[in-house]
């Protein structure tokens, strides 16, 4: 079948050779390489200009060939359809491989004519539209705008110093150096590297030059003469860049001012430049049609040169592509559904086309192997994939991964609670830019050799500090660019914890150590002032006022140490259901008769609001807030101050916690280190303990709640929110724990 097949192939072939011989094949070349150079004619990439007298013999000659092709194609096509009625072998085939050459060769042929002819009319259209038109004409008016904005600006700044040399007039009678500096000064202030004073006749009076200004002209009697002492007159130049004005000084008995710099040269260049081009854009307008239909007639021949080649190839091969590309189409199909298992068989009489079998079922083989080890490694990848998801995702820790450009590559959702941001503002974007702290940790290792690296810092997002521990682990130690992995550890609870637990400790030390001798210190002084007051006759006033000293200081150090064992030994929160609406309004009403001076108001829910906690403990810890409200609005200067006004707001939208937020006008928290403010002995009130903000987080905390420090949304002051849980959730004695759940609550409220 095989050898048949080939035999019949080779009679067709012998058939189209003996019917058309050198006749098709130099016709069909000819044509092409007319079509060819007709085109590269028209795109002007020939010496040859396409003049009308060009396009005329070209559109003759390639009228003549298509006449030719289509006689040769016609005489082809009748042979083959009488061969076909007479029955000849595998005629029909032939028809239809023919016919579908045919029509493959119609439709791109008629379309690329069309979209060309289309394309080149829509193409020229909106070069030609009236939009254009007025864009090319604001052209040259922006062009000859900015020329005179130059001059505006040269004659302002000239009306400038003209002003303060009439002002200067009393320098130029008493001393003319002086007046010679000074009207050098403002010639430098204003940028005038050269700056005249002229008689009207044109007489130089004086005369500076900073720098000299090469094709600078003096000016003419005429621009002498024009020169007006309400207006500077401003001279274009005919060449170069150094524009001029001329003003008279009314105060200088007419004499003129005349100045000179260089301006942007664009200023001169493209007024002229832009001219040219409106003339050049008429000019195509004008000749716009007849490039139209030119071009169009050349698309139409070429296209019909181009489709009935492709007609005439179709006729001559068409039998002998047919069974390869028959196997090979059908082998590809099989491919493109996946079967990379096709195989054709190869015929060596069938040469080139044979040579294609063979590097097809080669290919296919490849194919095979590769698609089964890239599926293999896919699900490798895809397992590992979801793993790495999983366990980034379950960690509370930050982990982000940077490439060697100090790009980031992934982060996982505790990446964004921390620093505030989405996962949009972290992949492809620098560490450098999201996270600026660790950018000397980041280069130390990347230019160094070691594997891990590590050290605490502070970041401050949306106003809340937090202490990290980082650390930067390294993929590759011995590469020159390496991937990095920073891990992020919010330990901003624990060193609060670790804080609080020493100070307590102190505290409890400090009090052992002061409160037993301050008693007999107090009663030793009052004693010695009843035992020895009515003895003393002189400095009596001194007498007293050295024993009032020991007793008041006595008191202020028992105050002290008061704190610091309320601080260290915070008694166990006695939690039961209570109405927190009832115990604000009870803090509330105690400061408003306490301080009269300051406007407070409440947005409280008209009915109570009932929740586990300690009522003396938490009344505290809110007056407490309430009392540094009023000394923050107090500390603020009189001619400052204004109103002081202080609100409080309790929310219980919150689903799981009930939301308290003390708000002032007084001088507001500190931007950096305020979260530090909680911790024991932390303080910016002058005369503070630093004990009253830890006591209420402790409190707080004891209860399973937390606060923060904010700024004043309204404007100046600040805001104290705290929250408690609206139902039990830690017992008493677990404050730690509590403390740790506090900031990782606090993202969320």
């Amino acid at each position: 079948m095989l050898n048949q097949d080939i035999q019949t192939q080779r009679h067709q072939g012998d058939t189209a050779q003996r019917s058309f011989g050198w006749l098709g094949p130099l016709a069909v070349l000819t044509a092409l390489a007319s079509a060819l150079a007709t085109f590269l004619v028209l795109a002007g990439a020939t010496p040859i200009l396409p003049t009308h007298s060009v396009v005329l013999w070209v559109f003759l000659f390639n009228g003549t060939l298509i006449v030719l092709l289509l006689g040769i194609v016609a005489w082809q096509t009748r042979r083959l359809m009488r061969e076909r009625r007479a029955g000849a072998a595998a005629a029909g085939l032939h028809v239809r491989i023919v016919g579908l050459f045919s029509l493959v060769a119609v439709l791109p042929a008629t379309l690329v004519a069309v979209v060309a002819t289309v394309t080149l009319e829509r193409g020229l259209d909106p070069w030609f539209t009236g939009s254009i038109k007025e864009l090319m004409s604001n052209t040259v008016d922006i062009a000859r705008s900015y020329r005179e904005l130059q001059c505006r600006t040269l004659a302002r700044e000239t009306q400038l110093m003209a002003a303060d040399l009439n002002r200067a007039k009393v320098l130029y009678d008493a001393d003319r150096k002086v007046f010679h500096d000074f009207m050098n000064s403002r010639a430098i202030f204003l940028g005038f590297p050269l700056a005249m004073i002229l008689e009207p006749d044109g007489t130089v009076v004086e005369k500076l030059e900073a720098k000299p200004l090469e094709g600078v002209q003096q000016p003419t009697a005429a621009d002498l003469d024009e020169a007006s002492d309400k207006e500077a007159l401003c001279l274009f130049p005919r060449s170069g860049n150094i524009f001029r004005s001329v003003l008279k000084l009314e105060a200088h008995g007419g004499r003129v001012l005349y100045v000179a710099r260089e301006v942007d040269p664009r200023a001169v260049e493209f007024p002229p430049v832009a001219e040219a081009g409106v003339a050049f854009y008429e000019a195509l307008e004008q000749k716009k049609a007849g490039i139209q239909v030119a071009f169009a007639s050349m698309f139409t021949l070429i296209a019909l040169i181009v489709l009935l080649s492709a007609i005439w190839f179709g006729l001559n091969f068409a039998n002998r592509l047919v069974a390869p590309i028959r196997r090979l189409i059908h082998a590809t199909d099989q491919v493109a559904t996946g079967n990379f298992y096709v195989q054709v068989p190869v015929r060596r009489g069938e040469g080139d086309l044979a040579h294609l079998g063979e590097t097809f079922n080669k290919m296919t083989s490849e194919l095979r192997h590769q698609h089964d080890g890239l599926t293999a490694a896919s699900d490798l990848i895809d397992r590992r994939r979801r793993f790495t998801e999983v366990v980034l995702a379950g960690v509370s820790a930050g982990v982000i991964g940077i490439d060697a450009r100090g790009l980031i590559t992934i982060a996982n959702p505790s990446t964004e609670a921390l620093l505030a941001t989405s996962l949009d503002h972290l992949l492809g974007h620098s560490i450098t830019t999201v996270l600026p702290e660790v950018t000397a940790l980041v280069a130390e290792m990347s230019n160094g050799r070691q594997r891990l690296m590590q050290q605490q810092i502070q970041i401050t997002r949306k106003g809340k500090e937090r202490t990290i521990n980082v650390r930067v682990t390294s993929e590759h130690a011995r590469s020159e660019e390496r991937d990095l992995v920073i891990t992020l550890d919010d330990i901003t609870d624990l060193v609060a914890a670790q804080r609080t637990s020493a100070w307590a400790d102190v505290a409890r030390r400090i009090a052992h150590e002061i409160k037993n001798p301050l008693t007999p210190i107090q009663l030793s002084a009052e004693r010695i002032r009843r035992k020895y007051g009515k003895v003393i006759t002189t400095d009596r006033d001194v007498f007293d006022q050295c024993t009032d000293t020991i007793v008041r200081q006595v008191d202020d150090i028992k105050r002290m140490v008061d704190e610091f064992s309320s601080f260290a030994r915070m008694p166990k929160p006695a939690i039961g259901d209570e109405d927190l609406v009832e115990t604000i309004r009870q803090v509330i009403f105690m400061m408003r008769i306490a301080h009269t001076e300051i406007q407070f108001s409440d947005q409280l829910p008209g009915g109570p609001i009932v929740a586990p906690f300690d009522r003396r403990l938490l009344s505290q810890a809110i007056t407490n807030i309430v009392k540094n409200a009023t000394e923050a609005v107090a500390a603020v200067p009189d001619d400052e101050r204004g109103q002081g006004r202080i609100s409080v707001l309790l929310d219980d939208t919150h689903p799981d916690y009930l939301i308290l937020a003390v708000t002032d006008n007084g001088k507001g928290f500190p931007v950096e280190g305020r979260q530090r403010l909680l911790e024991p002995y932390m303080t910016t009130r002058e005369g503070g303990t630093g004990l009253g903000l830890p006591i209420v987080s402790k409190i707080l905390e004891e209860h399973g709640g937390g606060m923060e420090l904010v700024d004043n949304p309204a404007g100046r002051g600040g805001q104290v929110r705290m929250w408690i849980p609206k139902t039990k959730q830690v017992e008493a004695g677990e404050t730690l724990a509590a403390g740790s759940r506090t900031d990782s609550r606090r993202t969320s409220l």
